[in-house]
């Protein structure tokens, strides 16, 4: 497909995906009074605005924002590793997340949040920064840093906090227990003006800064040696890749939990329908990622209603057996 075609479709799914995240749910809202509700001066019903622009708004923009991250982050690491098949779990950022978090819900639920997060929020960031900040710390010797090391310990540290989460799951009440159990299916029903704000700071340096390494991902495609003997400080670009996707996708998975497969699946469709170059599969990524959250947020609301489906269960769900015919459709697909 050509690249313009992919994107103007892109940006029309996003736009309605995004109307759509608006408009349905247990409460149904006409897209009509969808846009009075966004456009004060119009008369408007009075409860449908509230929902619109108190509930379903940053929820909306919640998703596209953590969405585009996890995509984004997902190409970045795929581009690193120079592995199709690599996420940003693999460098333990999840697993750190869920062990702070878990660590939060079992000895802070007392605890006060800050600047309108709660303590989990705070708890399964600073377990990704732990995390992520182990792994390369014992991936770089003499501010070399070794890939192939940074994923065996992301593996190693990634199986240690998933040892230590299931140990505080097996010391939980019952109450802590479902807790832990929903914050690691994810959900964005806790979104807030002020959640959105925080995602919206770092959202911005972190694609701006990605973006700005496609031509590293690039080069590196051709091999370490390669890229330096084009001019590239490698081992820079790969600090700066690594703290870029440590600091996105550890403040998304703490605002929204751990949502599965967006970082693997998307990007792996972008990249075969674009090629490798990573000027167009990173903004590619990033825009499907964002109409994959809000679509799958839809459908959590919509497929057990008026009940909801955490919406990392749901990518899941969706994500894996269609990941698996992907598989199975390009046996000789290579970065």
């Amino acid at each position: 497909m050509k690249p313009g075609l992919l994107f103007a479709s892109l940006s029309a799914a996003l736009i309605a995906s995004f109307i759509a995240e608006l408009a349905l749910g247990p409460v149904a809202i006409a897209p009509g009074q969808v846009l009075a509700a966004l456009w004060p001066a119009r008369d408007t019903n009075g409860s449908a605005q509230v929902i619109v622009t108190a509930i379903r708004l940053p929820r909306a923009v919640l998703a596209m924002l953590v969405g585009a991250i996890l995509a984004v982050s997902g190409a970045a690491m795929q581009g690193l590793f120079r592995n199709p098949l690599a996420d940003p779990s693999l460098i333990g950022v999840t697993a750190g997340a869920s062990l702070g978090a878990s660590l939060a819900i079992v000895f802070g639920g007392a605890l006060a949040g800050m600047a309108g997060l709660t303590v989990v929020s705070i708890g399964a960031f600073l377990g990704a920064a732990g995390a992520v900040l182990l792994v390369y710390t014992l991936a770089t010797r003499e501010l070399v840093t070794s890939v192939t090391t940074m994923l065996l310990a992301g593996i190693a540290i990634g199986a240690l906090a998933g040892a230590a989460t299931a140990l505080l799951e097996f010391v939980a009440t019952n109450e802590m227990l479902r807790r832990i159990s929903l914050w690691q299916m994810g959900g964005l029903d806790g979104a807030t003006w002020t959640r959105v704000a925080v995602l919206v700071v770092v959202a911005l340096p972190v694609v701006a800064g990605l973006l700005a390494l496609a031509p590293a991902l690039n080069a590196l495609l051709l091999g370490e040696s390669e890229a330096r003997h084009l001019g590239f400080a490698v081992d820079a670009i790969k600090t700066a890749l690594i703290g870029l996707v440590a600091l996105g996708v550890g403040v998304s998975v703490a605002l929204a939990g751990a949502i599965a497969f967006v970082g693997l699946v998307v990007p792996h469709i972008v990249r075969l329908t674009l090629g490798p170059d990573h000027r167009l599969v990173l903004p590619g990524a990033a825009l499907a990622g964002a109409v994959l959250l809000l679509a799958a947020d839809v459908a959590a609301r919509l497929v057990v209603a008026p009940a909801e489906l955490p919406v990392g269960l749901l990518t899941a769900l969706v994500g894996a057996p269609f990941f698996i015919l992907l598989l199975r459709g390009s046996r000789d697909y290579a970065l």
